[in-house]
């Protein structure tokens, strides 16, 4: 019997995601403003984060509800190292810093790994099929933006061991529909991937003031002025 916990995903996240892509950070970045210091911040905090992720999905492999999602071909941390050390140098782990809101959500992982490990769904649902989908347009919104060397910056939204990420997705999408939940245990990783947008949305804002300062207030307000349906929200459902 299918929990139809993909769809439930889908349509409980809706506006979380909207929200999280209305932030003015992303707003800017959609839009090809991409400064590179605020940029390379945000990965810092996306290595601390997906480590944590990776690390207690490992821990929890043998979990009848996690197993059935730890896909390794997925990781993100690897990925992340190489583009921290072109972004920062060689001595990169000596100079990247977890936010606050960063650290927020890395505690948060930690904690379900301790006391709920199925809600770790949440989590792998709202990074990794974000950046199966719209993370591509990010990609290419940073290559331009940022005028970087080809291949060069952007292995995070590279998957070498997906060849084909719309049929993966699929896959994944029905791996979750057959997770061994029910309707109660739905709701919960819909409200707890909820709240992944919502961290999603602080580590964003932070670097808002980054980004002002970068290119200046007026500029900034013309940009995010206007609230808009986010782009890489129709990706996610693809």
């Amino acid at each position: 019997m299918s929990s139809n916990l993909a769809t439930k995903l889908r349509v409980g996240t809706k506006k979380a995601h909207t929200f999280a892509e209305n932030v003015g950070f992303v707003k800017c970045f959609l839009k090809g403003v991409v400064e590179k210091n605020s940029y390379r911040k945000l990965l810092a905090n996306f290595y601390f984060v997906y480590s944590a992720m990776e690390e207690e999905m490992e821990k929890r492999r043998n979990h009848p509800i996690v197993s059935q999602i730890h896909f390794p071909q997925l990781h993100r941390k690897q990925s992340l190292e190489q583009d921290l050390a072109y972004y920062y140098g060689a001595n990169w782990r000596e100079q990247i810093q977890l936010s606050p809101a960063g650290k927020a959500y890395v505690e948060r992982i930690r904690e379900l790994s301790q006391t709920a490990p199925e809600l770790l769904v949440a989590h792998s649902y709202t990074r990794y099929l974000g950046d199966l989908s719209g993370g591509q347009i990010f990609k290419g919104i940073a290559q331009t933006a940022m005028n970087l060397p080809d291949g060069k910056g952007v292995a995070f939204y590279e998957f070498a061991d997906i060849p084909d990420a719309k049929a993966f997705k699929a896959d994944y999408r029905q791996t979750l529909d057959e997770l061994p939940i029910d309707e109660a245990g739905c709701e919960r990783i819909v409200d707890e991937a909820n709240a992944a947008f919502a961290m999603n949305g602080k580590m964003y804002q932070e670097l808002e003031g980054n980004l002002i300062d970068a290119i200046g207030r007026m500029l900034y307000n013309s940009i995010t002025r206007r609230r808009t349906r986010g782009s890489t929200e129709l990706a996610t459902a693809e």
